[in-house]
């Protein structure tokens, strides 16, 4: 149980609605902008100028440059799907030398800076420097953004879940997912879609008798209620709670055996079972 309420209590910690972080003598302010149903546009900020992730929607954004009196300094975006990307054209009508960062593909016409796997990029007088990822499985060319502190993930990982195999393979998605987790305990994750209750109930069904989830099902319950966000989570937080990063964990397969009829150990075929599970849930 102590370990339990220690894990909870990093949860509230991480969960204020602005986020302070000392880089470089700059102050950056990451919060989320709210579009459509469920999306969350991360905005990074530093004195009067702001960064924006996978902007699907531009009207937000941009209420929130004119209250905040802010300059779009640059667009950076981790897969083509039109609810992270719709909201590109306008926002570059109003700032037309913006720099657009994403991956490289012909889905994505707004692309000024193509970027690959082990690419760097310096954003916001450097406080903001970022590592580019390429973590295929949701998308072909998914990409994500990390640095010592902070994960852009997407839709490759949600707190409690992992996005829909639109285009890769079980084998790529697992890969990606296992160099997600790798990246370090501390890592707060921003990911782009308020997916978290219904993650969380699928996780439990999975393992009913698990107290973590338990718990963490209960704390995640409370915050919707109120219609508050359970982002960001950190990679810590995830290897306990989400049966996507589990999937070579002994105690989680065998359970995942007995649960869907597994009948490997394998953890690519894990995952493949766990997913196909949660998307017919």
């Amino acid at each position: 149980m102590k370990t339990i309420q220690m894990l909870l209590w990093g949860i509230a910690q991480s969960h204020l609605q602005y986020l302070y972080k000392n880089n470089k003598n700059s102050m950056l302010e990451i919060l989320p902008l709210n579009a459509f149903d469920d999306n969350y546009i991360w905005c990074i900020t530093s004195g009067n100028r702001v960064v924006v992730v996978d902007p699907g929607d531009a009207d937000p954004v941009l209420d929130f440059i004119r209250q905040h009196q802010l300059v779009l300094e640059a667009i950076i975006v981790t897969h083509h799907h039109h609810d992270h990307i719709n909201g590109i054209p306008r926002l570059t009508e109003h700032f037309p030398s913006v720099p657009v960062y994403g991956p490289h593909s012909d889905r994505i016409k707004a692309i000024t800076h193509p970027l690959n796997h082990g690419d760097n990029i310096s954003l916001l007088c450097d406080a903001l420097a970022l590592q580019v990822l390429h973590v295929p499985g949701h998308t072909r060319e998914h990409i994500a953004y990390h640095n010592d502190n902070y994960l852009f993930c997407g839709d490759t990982l949600f707190s409690a879940g992992c996005g829909r195999m639109f285009e890769g393979t079980p084998q790529q998605f697992w890969h990606s997912l296992r160099t997600l987790r790798s990246l370090g305990d501390h890592l707060e994750v921003y990911c782009t879609h308020e997916y978290t209750e219904a993650n969380i109930k699928f996780a439990h069904h999975l393992e009913p008798n698990n107290p973590v989830l338990s718990e963490f099902m209960h704390w995640v319950s409370g915050i919707r209620r109120g219609q508050g966000c359970t982002l960001p989570t950190t990679i810590k937080k995830e290897k306990a709670v989400n049966p996507f990063l589990r999937c070579d964990v002994p105690e989680f397969v065998a359970n995942i055996k007995h649960a869907l009829d597994v009948n490997s150990d394998n953890a690519t075929d894990v995952f493949a079972a766990v997913r196909a599970a949660k998307d017919n849930y």
